[in-house]
């Protein structure tokens, strides 16, 4: 019978055997950005001592799920790796689980319990346990009549909340009954994900038909996104870009009845002009994406990035017309612990 063990990724002989299996299956990508990420591998080992099946856990995406099925038994090895990885994720008191795969694994997913959000050609998008889609969307605040409202939508990192996302707010507010400003909610920025949160309600609290929520774990960020199943590194943005638009546009708008997406131009990054375009042309007709162009001062667009550089250097000075006074003061009350972070480490280029 096969015996399910604890892989140790770190013991360079356990992790040549890992990838060796991964690579017979079709599974080739172990960049750092994959591996690192990782928390916990299990294997299956049969009774000849041989590697016959892995997975691996990063927060609470499943990953690297790889099997050598049986004939007398096909499916029983997938079924033992994931339940293992559930049962270890239960101890950590992780109840709700993500797996990203590629689309002909879906259905296997789906008989253990899992349910599928969104798929394309290359990949598909399942959570299993609480709390769900459902409970994200029944948390989400409503106005009376909402089914008969225009109602706009946003969604953003604000790392941190700049004057040229309050343009993009105000802008949306001026043309809906209500408008959502969604925050990406990974927790992986110079600004933590309840800052940010805060960052945006304060400079925000003077539009009244805006509310501001959560991203959820339905915002899928760049993080969690696994990109090892895809063929090239090219392909992750437009399969997390499609992703991102299916769960938007038939899971999360259709009960909030939002029929607007509002986007800034983007005319400094490629990357983010490519995720513009991928997404427009994925949320329609369904969804009017609507893009503004972005707010300049002094002939230049204002940038998160250009912000985060200044909390580097300390030039609170530069700061001043770049943001709204409430973020303002924060940085200010914040500037030593922001610095340190940066010091520690964290990334401040990007978006």
């Amino acid at each position: 019978m096969d015996k399910v063990v604890d892989l140790y990724l770190n013991e360079p002989v356990t992790r040549k055997k890992w990838e060796t299996f991964l690579e017979k299956l079709d599974l080739h990508n172990f960049s750092s950005r994959e591996v690192d990420s990782i928390d916990h591998t299990i294997g299956l080992i049969d009774e000849d001592g041989q590697l016959v099946g892995t997975g691996s856990v990063s927060g609470n995406v499943l990953k690297y799920i790889a099997v050598c099925n049986q004939d007398s038994q096909p499916g029983a090895r997938f079924n033992k790796i994931v339940t293992a990885l559930q049962q270890y994720l239960f101890n950590e008191n992780i109840f709700h689980i993500f797996v990203f795969t590629k689309p002909k694994y879906s259905e296997s997913f789906q008989h253990l319990n899992f349910t599928q959000l969104a798929k394309t050609d290359q990949a598909a998008f399942l959570e299993s346990g609480t709390p769900d889609v459902e409970d994200y969307i029944e948390s989400i605040p409503r106005i009376k009549n909402q089914e008969d409202k225009k109602i706009g939508s946003i969604v953003m990192n604000a790392n941190p909340f700049t004057k040229g996302h309050r343009h993009l707010v105000e802008l949306a507010s001026q043309e809906n009954d209500l408008v959502y400003v969604f925050v990406v909610a990974e927790d992986a920025s110079l600004f933590t994900s309840d800052e940010r949160m805060q960052l945006v309600k304060e400079g925000v609290k003077d539009l009244k038909n805006v509310k501001v929520v959560s991203g959820g774990d339905y915002m899928v960020s760049k993080a969690t996104f696994p990109a090892y199943f895809l063929k090239s590194p090219e392909d992750l943005i437009e399969v997390q870009t499609a992703i991102d638009a299916k769960v938007f546009k038939n899971v999360i708008a259709p009960p909030l009845n939002i029929l607007r997406r509002y986007l800034g131009k983007e005319p400094l990054s490629m990357t983010t002009h490519y995720y513009n375009v991928s997404l427009a042309h994925e949320l329609g007709p369904d969804i009017e994406v609507i893009t503004i162009p972005r707010l300049e001062v002094d002939g230049h667009v204002i940038t998160a990035t250009e912000v985060r550089q200044l909390i580097k250097d300390g030039n609170l000075a530069g700061m001043e017309k770049l943001l709204p006074a409430t973020t303002l003061k924060f940085i200010k009350e914040n500037l030593e612990e922001l610095q340190d972070r940066i010091k520690k480490g964290i990334n401040i280029n990007g978006n």
